[in-house]
């Protein structure tokens, strides 16, 4: 993961995991433009390539063969990844509007989202038939329709609309794969029945003659039937219906027709063609606002119409890097010059492919091991990585990018040495834009807080309750400054809850990394929007706070909490009794997942899932563990599994038996663990393996160091009475804890002075 002590001055953001916005990637990756920060905003992890999918869907390749880790891309290119939905544009105010997080301002904007399906054109098709555009969400398509051919009885009549490259292909690999599952279930292939309709003469119109022939021939030997000038006009439950009025049954329908842009293109304003797509220049800029460029299937290039075909998209990365930068930098563009002829290589669904080019035409099996050495050579720019030159990286380097004479003066003591001391504090201006857009919950028991601010807030404690204090504090492992504002809130928030208690206030204390006072505006505006979305849903208001410069960005809050005054609503650690089983809420594993990360070792979709974790809040899992009467309580953090399993069996005067096998562990874990890359503060953690009474059985368990793996915003860890452990975790997992398991049992004090017994 690159970073630099070069303040941002500007903000390139991407909309969509497309073709060219990959190559865009990869290319800041290779040079990054000081002062200019890059953001990719897309709502799946893995995008998948096109020209490959055909082979996925055929059984050539695996999942990840045909897809592109954009987590682990951008964090190779320094950029940051929110994994989100865009639904809108501010133009005016140069933002982008997603659906679940605050706006995200730009300053040079691109568009590369692929087409949306027209599908909700022919009455009945929305509902019945399966789209495959926008083609990252056809997996999860594709693997349904699947499980559901696989489970039908009988013959299975499937119909593919559109008969283009896309649709023949398609159908082709359809019926290969399928037939091979029909196979090994030991049933009769010929069960299949395809169906490909084609609303013109003619298939595969775009292309020359003899591969028109060719891929008739094809379909004809395999028992597709062909229908061609029929227009599916209406689509049921039980089948369609053409234009000439014919009704046919089929048991499933695939959607390859011609698609549009995506609706919310409609409300921004931007020029579109008839069709819904981005009209852009010869630079890849929209023809209307000149911060705005688009590429791929979503643009509509002015000059002369093009396919919407990959291969556009692919050569269209470069020109488009080039622009982005030029246009930060107040350099002339530079034109995008289409060719006239492309080359395209269709495979037939089994390892033999046809190449086109203008007027010919090749076929063979060498054509599709010459298509399968290109596809993998291109993703192969995008899977692996060159290892940069560590001396160079977090350099901050002189910056060309364009600023305005207010602007440069900011950047000017953005750049300087800073003052130390109050002096470090972010100015007053920035901070109050940024917190008064806020909207912190008010409690009847703060008295003087965010809502009217003083010097320190007052807080009322009510009547027969005390207080319980906690702090955290840590700096930002994760680019998105949103996210971590939420994982940072619920990983403060987790002591309290851990004890039993409600949250009641909490004061933030944050550092942000220098640069125009917008930057730092926003920097802080996404973080603390995500922590007070966490701090309100607990119901814990947040009063005030300190935020200061500093290198990097970090954030931790000081908690108050309300327990009953007599504490006998207090969970604490020592409590723990012989025969209670222990329980854990959540998987462990973020150590090593985030250190992975940080060297380009990991799935993003590992990512994904290690943040869902760590923003699930403690709050309904500690009432759930108090109500079956847990008998200690502490929340996973920094001293990893053991080390808090250890500070419990101490006070409680008992030993305890750790489940090696049972550990419910995050994905990729394993995986990363095993490859030896662990956190940095793994080390420490591992001096407690003076605990364990049997280390020497299980060092060779592949969960073993994961007993030592330091957690953010981790899970419960509980002892729970043997009789209701079982109903216990039932009430867990229906709340939302699914990974929710018993890990061990509570054992009477022994002579060892080792209190941990590990089973493998």
């Amino acid at each position: 993961m690159q970073s630099s002590e070069q303040p941002v001055l500007r903000d390139i953001v991407l909309v969509g995991g497309g073709h060219s916005h990959v190559g865009v990637l990869r290319s800041f990756g290779m040079k990054p433009v000081p002062g200019v920060r890059l953001t990719v905003i897309c709502r799946d992890t893995d995008t998948p390539y096109s020209g490959m999918l055909p082979g996925y869907i055929a059984g050539h390749y695996s999942y990840d063969d045909v897809h592109i880790d954009l987590n682990t891309l951008a964090a190779f290119a320094g950029a940051r990844f929110f994994r989100d939905e865009v639904i809108g544009l501010d133009r005016s105010a140069g933002k982008v509007i997603c659906r679940n997080r605050p706006p995200v301002p730009y300053d040079r904007l691109s568009i590369n989202i692929g087409s949306a399906p027209q599908i909700g054109q022919v009455p009945g098709a929305a509902d019945h038939a399966v789209a495959v555009k926008p083609i990252h969400l056809f997996n999860e398509r594709w693997l349904a329709l699947l499980a559901r051919v696989q489970q039908h009885t009988g013959k299975t009549r499937i119909a593919v609309v559109g008969a283009g490259a896309g649709g023949v292909e398609l159908t082709l690999a359809m019926q290969h794969r399928l037939r091979g599952e029909l196979r090994a279930l030991g049933r009769d292939p010929n069960e299949l029945v395809f169906h490909l309709f084609s609303n013109t003469a003619d298939i595969l119109p775009t292309h020359n003659p003899r591969v028109r022939q060719t891929f008739q021939r094809v379909l004809t030997e395999r028992q597709v039937v062909l229908h061609l000038n029929s227009e599916v006009t209406q689509v049921s439950e039980r089948g369609i219906k053409t234009s000439d009025g014919t009704l046919m049954e089929m048991d499933e329908i695939v959607w390859v027709t011609q698609a549009g842009g995506a609706a919310w293109l409609r409300q921004t304003g931007l020029a579109l063609d008839a069709g819904g797509f981005i009209e852009v220049n010869e630079q890849l800029q929209s023809i209307s606002d000149p911060a705005v460029f688009a590429a791929g299937d979503i643009a509509a290039f002015s000059s002369r119409p093009l396919p919407k075909a990959g291969v556009f998209a692919v050569r269209q990365g470069k020109p488009l890097a080039a622009n982005l930068r030029r246009a930060v930098l107040g350099e002339p563009l530079v034109s995008y010059r289409p060719q006239r002829n492309w080359l395209a290589l269709i495979s037939t669904g089994d390892r033999f492919a046809v190449a086109s080019r203008g007027a010919l035409s090749w076929q063979g099996e060498w054509v599709w091991r010459w298509k399968d050495w290109i596809d993998r050579r291109f993703m192969d720019r995008f899977q692996t990585f060159p290892v940069m030159d560590e001396s160079t990286l977090g350099k901050a380097a002189p910056s060309r990018v364009k600023l305005d004479q207010e602007e440069a003066a900011q950047a000017i003591s953005a750049i300087a040495m800073r003052c130390g001391g109050c002096g470090a504090k972010v100015g007053a201006t920035v901070l109050s834009r940024a917190l008064g857009a806020l909207q912190p919950i008010e409690r009847n028991d703060v008295l003087i807080g965010l809502h009217a601010p003083d010097d320190a807030a007052v807080v009322r404690v009510p009547p027969g309750k005390a207080m319980v204090h906690s702090v955290d504090f840590f700096r930002a492992f994760i680019d998105d400054p949103y996210l971590f504002g939420k994982v940072a809130a619920n990983h403060a928030l987790g002591d309290i809850f851990a004890m039993g208690g409600e949250a009641q206030s909490a004061t933030a204390v944050a550092t942000v990394p220098s640069g125009l006072e917008a930057k730092v505006e926003d920097v802080l505006f996404q973080m603390m929007t995500g922590a007070v979305e966490v701090l309100n849903e607990a119901g814990c208001a947040l009063v005030g706070g300190h935020t200061g410069e500093g290198k990097e960005l970090a954030l931790g809050f000081a908690i108050n909490g309300l327990v009953d005054e007599d504490l006998h609503t207090v969970m604490k650690k020592g409590g723990m009794r012989p025969g209670d089983v222990l329980l854990l809420t959540k998987p462990i594993g973020t150590g090593t997942l985030f250190a992975a990360h940080a060297r380009l070792k990991t799935r993003g979709r590992w990512i994904d899932a290690a943040l869902a974790s760590m923003i699930q809040s403690n709050r309904l899992g500690a009432l759930c563990l108090q109500a079956h009467g847990a008998t200690a309580c502490t929340d996973l953090t920094g001293f990893g599994l053991l080390g808090h399993l250890v500070e419990m069996t101490r006070p409680s005067g008992v030993d305890a038996e750790l489940y090696l096998a049972a550990l419910p562990l995050l994905d990729g874990a394993l995986e990363t663990s095993a490859a030896g890359i662990l956190s940095s503060l793994q080390p420490a953690n591992v001096r407690l393996r003076r605990a364990l009474r049997n280390q020497a059985e299980a060092i060779t368990h592949p969960a073993y160091p994961l007993i030592f793996d330091p957690q953010t915003a981790g899970g419960l860890l509980a002892s729970v009475p043997a009789d209701r452990a079982r109903a216990c975790i039932a009430a867990l997992r229906k709340l939302g804890y699914s990974k929710t398991v018993a890990i061990g049992r509570i054992l009477p004090q022994g002579d060892a002075l080792e209190p941990i017994v590990l089973t493998c």
